[in-house]
C-alpha cells in the first residue's frame, strides 16, 4: 500500500477507519432503478445524486435508531442493516469486481472450471457480506450523527450513462472527508457505482490489490484467499491505525 494511503488512514482512529470504510463500501455495490441523463422508459426516475442521498439516509436512519438499543441487542442492528441493504446491494457484482483478473480467467476455463469459479465467487460474495455487515456496521455508529452533504452530479462528456457524484462527510475536529462516487447506468436502468474515491484513495483498487496479494501468497488457491479474507482485512485496519 502506498505512502499516501498509509498517511490518510493513519490519521484516523480505528473506529473512524471502520466507519468511513463501512459507509462507502456499503454504497460501493448499491443498485437501484434510476435515471440516466434522459428518462428511462415512460417513468421519470431520480438521478444518481438523489440515489446517493436516498441510500445514505436510509442506512443512517437505521444507525441513528440503533443508538437506543445496540448495547442490549447488537444482532438486531446487524439484521436491520442487512435488511436495509438487501435490495440495494449486488454482493455478487462486488465480489466479481474485487476478484478482478482472477475471475476473468474463467473465460479460458472449461465448463467445470467456470462452474467452480462461480461457486468461489458466490462464496466470496457471502464472505464480503458477512464481513461488512458484522465488522463495519458497528463502526458506522461513530458517524451516526455526522452531517453529510451531496454537492451535486457531474455528467461525463463521453456518455449520458456515466456520472460522478461528490459527497462531503463532516467528521470530528472539523475534519471533512470528500467522497466521489463514479457511477454508471446499465441497460436495466439501474445506477451502479463503478468506482469510489475517498480524498485521493481508491477503495475498490485497495480491495482488488489486497485480493491479488493474498492470492499470490496462497499460490492462486482462491478457496484459501476467501477463508483468510476477513482476518486479512481486519489485520490491515489494525496496521493502518496502530500509530
Amino acid at each position: 500500500m502506498n505512502c499516501s494511503v498509509m498517511r490518510f488512514f493513519g490519521s484516523l482512529s480505528k473506529t473512524q477507519w471502520f466507519a468511513l470504510s463501512g459507509l462507502v463500501l456499503v454504497l460501493l455495490t448499491m443498485t437501484r432503478p434510476s435515471q440516466s441523463m434522459a428518462d428511462v422508459g415512460s417513468t421519470r426516475q431520480p438521478g444518481p445524486d438523489q440515489v446517493v442521498r436516498d441510500v445514505t439516509e436510509q442506512v443512517m436512519r437505521v444507525v441513528a435508531e440503533a443508538n437506543t438499543y445496540f448495547d442490549e441487542e447488537p444482532d438486531r442492528y446487524y439484521s436491520e442493516i442487512d435488511s436495509a441493504l438487501s435490495e440495494l446491494v449486488d454482493w455478487r457484482g462486488f465480489a466479481t469486481a474485487v476478484m478482478g483478473d482472477y475471475y476473468s480467467r474463467g473465460r479460458s476455463m472449461d465448463s467445470a472450471g467456470r462452474e467452480n469459479l462461480k461457486r468461489q465467487r458466490d462464496r466470496f460474495a457471502q464472505t464480503l457480506r458477512e464481513g461488512l455487515i458484522q465488522s463495519y456496521a458497528k463502526g458506522l455508529l461513530a458517524f451516526g450523527g455526522a452531517r453529510m452533504e451531496v454537492q451535486g452530479v457531474e455528467a461525463s462528456p463521453q456518455s449520458a450513462r456515466i456520472a460522478s457524484v461528490t459527497q462531503l462527510v463532516f467528521g470530528e475536529a472539523d475534519r471533512t472527508y470528500k467522497i466521489r462516487y463514479q457511477m454508471g447506468q446499465y441497460k436495466d436502468g439501474a445506477w451502479r457505482l463503478r468506482n469510489l474515491v475517498i480524498e485521493t484513495i481508491n477503495l475498490g483498487e485497495i480491495y482488488r490489490n489486497q485480493f491479488s496479494a493474498l492470492a499470490r501468497e496462497a499460490g492462486d488457491d482462491l478457496d484459501v484467499v476467501i477463508s483468510r479474507w476477513n482476518d486479512a482485512i481486519s489485520a490491515q485496519a489494525e496496521e493502518l491505525t496502530s500509530e
